[in-house]
């Protein structure tokens, strides 16, 4: 049975928290998701930094059917067409580019692309697109600055990332215009490495718990 399309906003509506996930090693892939899953976590963006990020997404697609897996990291048209093939649900680009969004749109794949300024955000609106990334989230200004873009983009929806961990979240889902955030406290590369497994579930249970405004 195939998987329901979802837009990006029904994407970042699933959770408070898309764990941005870096993996070395394939046989981690599906255990990690896993792991995830049963903390409450369900929405995985696995980027596509490392030789076998493609082959994890398509094994996490593959194994972990409660899992909506996408892919991070998509800088070019060729990266859209390889991450639909891995079988990923959405895609997330730490930019914007008319190539990229372009490529998106006609493959049907929903994207969050990245924006960090007034100009990012209306080539977004060029493309009709409103839900966006917001990266990199603290040295782009933070809070404040998705404050100052509230006022003339009051229809944009944003999902933070880059600097984010537990500590600082809640004070991001606490803006109107912040549906969710991404962050890698989620899965710290010490646990993926040592396989820990039950301490991701209980990262991803306390990340689940985080209170989120609602838009």
């Amino acid at each position: 049975m195939s998987t329901p399309h979802l837009s990006a906003l029904q994407i970042m509506q699933q959770g408070a928290v898309i764990p941005v996930i870096v993996l070395d090693r394939l046989a981690d892939a599906v255990p990690l998701a896993r792991a995830l899953v049963a903390g409450g976590v369900k929405v995985l963006e696995v980027t596509l930094r490392t030789p076998v990020a493609l082959d994890c997404i398509r094994a996490i697609a593959d194994a972990v059917p409660d899992a909506i897996v996408g892919a991070g990291t998509i800088v070019s048209a060729a990266d859209v067409d390889a991450s639909i093939a891995a079988g990923a649900q959405f895609g997330v680009s730490p930019g914007c580019t008319a190539q990229v969004l372009g490529r998106a749109q006609e493959r049907a794949l929903s994207i969050l692309p990245g924006v960090s300024n007034a100009s990012n955000i209306m080539t977004a609106l060029e493309f009709g697109l409103t839900e966006l990334k917001f990266f990199p989230a603290k040295q782009s200004g933070g809070v404040e600055m998705l404050k100052a873009l509230g006022g003339p983009f009051p229809q944009i929806c944003f999902c933070p990332t880059g600097g984010i961990d537990a500590a600082s979240a809640p004070n991001y889902l606490a803006l109107p215009n912040v549906v969710c955030v991404g962050g890698s406290w989620l899965t710290p590369a010490v646990q993926v490495r040592e396989q820990n497994w039950d301490a991701i579930t209980a990262l991803a249970r306390a990340a689940a718990a985080i209170s989120r405004q609602p838009n």
